[in-house]
């Protein structure tokens, strides 16, 4: 056995004790995959939007979560450089609509993970420059301060959901398995990370440009793959519009015809109840504002559990239920606050992005690091009830969180390819979270989501 291997071996029993022992196998061990292969046939995945893991789990009493509730609170300054201006800390309730929608742009990110537009990126990679999370209020006021008072900015990017507000979440935490150190592939915006959800990569692009309304992605993606291997795939989505069709980015989509398999989302409730899901569905809600289904600041996070368990309620009726993972994730942390900082991750190719930030300097992000912290649930008969996900350990037997790219990685085991790039060979797949036995207790429905205020 490697000495790193090693060495990861025991990371991992000490990040894994004190919680049950659900696993099948170790990740990405023989037996963990045939256990897979044996039991999952059918994978939904559904990407919501723009939520941090204290910003929606925050209020999660579930032991095993890091979150406000149970560690914090967490704090931020109303000035980065001017400490005496004052703090405040996270707190129980927030807001069912955030029409403030908080900064999530790449130099957004960087101010709120590192107090600054423009980090040393040399001192990032070396390690020296960690982030300290302090910089979500600033930048929430550097945007809006002009429109509300500063009280309720900073309660908008510090406070967190309760149990009560959050019915739906709160039932699937209780009875099925969330993961406590999931970040977005990408510290920046909604379509890039989309991309690099389903490709690997958002090819060199930073922020939401005509590209992927246009088409012109080149890269492998999910959909290509299991096209090119002879596995079904559909990409739901809310023709409301908003996010995606994710599928659409790329070019081969629509050179090879492909896009006939982008229908509309009344499709996946039919095909669910006549038990004709294909091996992959993929489900974009609707964005933005009062009345969407995403969840993203500036809608309703009743009507994004009002989705989840529309969803939730197909499935758990539908003829497929017993072979099917339900993987619940979220584009990325939308500018809300999370006290976890984002690791290092490989670049997944040699592209970069730059842009001028508001302090006039450019910024080149390189892609070697994570985003932001986010809620990631798997939901099946085959995963354990109530259970918590800590890291994990990757191909080369590094303890590393889990990412975006972990989907990819666990799909390459079902359905048998390669990674398409070294970030998501560094990865770690989560097939040992699949049990080996069907569990008969799953709630047959979920809870209404209710509107609510703060």
């Amino acid at each position: 056995m490697r000495p790193g291997i090693l060495v990861g071996l025991l990371a991992f029993a000490a990040i894994t004790a004190g919680f049950p022992n659900k696993r099948t196998g170790l990740p990405a061990s023989k037996s963990s995959i045939q256990n897979l292969k044996s039991k999952i046939k059918n994978v939904v995945i559904l990407v919501m939007e723009n939520r941090s893991f204290d910003n929606l789990l925050g209020g999660q009493k579930l032991f095993g979560l890091d979150n406000p509730i149970q560690h914090g609170p967490f704090c931020n300054p109303y000035n980065v450089s001017d400490p005496a201006e004052g703090m405040v800390c996270s707190a129980a309730r927030d807001y069912d609509s955030i029409t403030d929608d908080p900064d999530h742009a790449v130099y957004g990110n960087n101010f709120e993970f590192y107090s600054t537009f423009t980090p040393d990126n040399a001192a990032i990679e070396s390690g020296q420059l960690i982030p300290n999370q302090n910089g979500f209020i600033h930048e929430q006021l550097r945007l809006y301060s002009s429109e509300a008072n500063r009280t309720e900015l900073a309660t908008q990017v510090m406070n967190y959901y309760t149990e009560e507000q959050v019915p739906v979440l709160t039932t699937l935490v209780h009875n099925f398995l969330t993961f406590n150190h999931w970040h977005s592939d990408i510290p920046g915006p909604t379509n890039p990370n989309r991309a690099a959800i389903v490709s690997g990569t958002s090819y060199g692009h930073g922020t939401n440009d005509d590209g992927f309304s246009e088409h012109v992605f080149p890269q492998t993606s999910i959909w290509q793959q299991l096209t090119e291997t002879n596995h079904s795939w559909t990409n739901y989505w809310d023709t409301a519009g908003g996010t995606g069709p994710d599928a659409g980015y790329f070019s081969w989509t629509y050179e090879t015809g492909n896009n006939d398999k982008i229908v509309a989302m009344e499709n996946f409730y039919t095909d669910a109840a006549a038990g004709s899901l294909p091996e992959l569905s993929y489900i974009n809600p609707s964005c933005c504002g009062v009345g969407t289904t995403s969840m993203h600041p500036s809608g309703l996070v009743s009507d994004g559990e009002e989705l989840i368990r529309s969803v939730y309620d197909a499935l758990r009726a539908s003829p497929q239920w017993e072979q099917t993972l339900f993987i619940l994730t979220f584009d990325e942390s939308g500018g809300f606050h999370d006290h976890v900082p984002p690791p290092l991750a490989p670049r997944p190719d040699n592209l970069t992005y730059t842009s001028t930030t508001p302090s006039g300097q450019n910024y080149t992000l390189s892609f070697n690091r994570l985003g932001g912290r986010i809620p990631t649930l798997l939901i099946s008969p085959w995963v354990a009830k109530a259970y918590v996900e800590q890291k994990s350990l990757n191909s080369e037997g590094e303890t590393v969180s889990y990412s975006a790219s972990s989907i990819l990685r666990t799909l390459g085991y079902l359905w048998d390819f390669e990674p398409f790039n070294p970030r998501v060979e560094y990865s770690p797949s989560f097939d040992h979270l699949i049990q080996s036995y069907l569990r008969m207790d799953t709630p047959s429905s979920l809870p209404k989501g209710t509107a609510f205020k703060s």
